[in-house]
């Protein structure tokens, strides 16, 4: 899918997510994973790696191969981990030959819509897992979630852009995130907007795939991350799914 905002506007994301503002949420993940981790040295599989603002954490702790849909978004990863390996490629269908010590998602399993495409994802990460790998998965769950709006803006040199992110459920099993990109360049105004269609399943659902491949998985409340940038009275309720695939 070719959204302008992982590719044509994907340098947006140097002024409005920057390394640095990845490292809270990035440490939750890696101290979770190592609660779990046997592992010596380990590797690491993102997928759904976007522009590499995690991996500029994940790095320090695990060898990381970065995988991901949009080019746009590969490139400024590159830029900013040129030791990281990252290959463009589907998260449900990309084979890489190796299995890796800790696989994983935790910023793009919500565009998997349908439980085929999630049991999909979630099987491939299974596949490039070692027996008592780590798997660590971010997402919502349809229980929880609610309607909410988000605001974010960034400036560098006489570029100004403001985000606007509307989240609307629109049916039992997926919601709409309406993106609206207000971008000011030497005082001259740019309008884009574009809908993405993602993906909510219940905790049973998630729960009978992870049993299905053989994962033993714990799930966790990630609270307050985006709270700075809600609008009103909004919430984001996000999960975390952290455990081991069997023996």
């Amino acid at each position: 899918m070719n959204w302008i905002s992982y590719n044509q506007l994907a340098w947006t994301d140097t002024i409005l997510a920057r390394p640095e503002d990845f490292e809270v949420e990035a440490t939750t993940y890696v101290n979770l994973i190592k609660t779990h981790l046997s592992a010596s040295s380990p590797t690491m599989l993102h997928l759904g790696c976007g522009a590499g603002g995690h991996d500029y954490h994940f790095k320090q702790h695990f060898s990381v191969t970065g995988v991901d849909l949009s080019e746009g978004m590969l490139e400024i990863a590159r830029s900013r981990n040129p030791e990281i390996q990252y290959l463009l490629g589907d998260m449900r269908t990309i084979r890489l030959g190796r299995k890796f010590d800790v696989v994983a998602i935790p910023d793009s399993i919500m565009y998997m819509c349908t439980l085929e495409d999630l049991s999909a994802a979630l099987s491939n990460a299974a596949a490039h897992l070692k027996r008592d790998g780590v798997l660590l998965v971010v997402t919502h769950t349809k229980e929880e979630f609610r309607n909410n709006n988000f605001a974010y803006t960034g400036e560098a040199d006489n570029t100004h852009i403001t985000v606007l992110e509307n989240n609307h459920i629109v049916s039992d099993t997926t919601y709409e995130a309406t993106i609206v990109y207000l971008i000011r360049q030497s005082g001259r105004l740019e309008i884009h907007h574009e809908v993405h269609t993602l993906g909510l399943f219940s905790y049973d659902e998630w729960m009978g795939i992870f049993e299905g491949l053989n994962f033993k998985v714990e799930l966790m409340n990630l609270d307050h991350l985006y709270d700075k940038y809600l609008l009103e009275d909004g919430v984001y309720k996000l999960k975390v799914f952290v455990g081991t695939l069997g023996v």
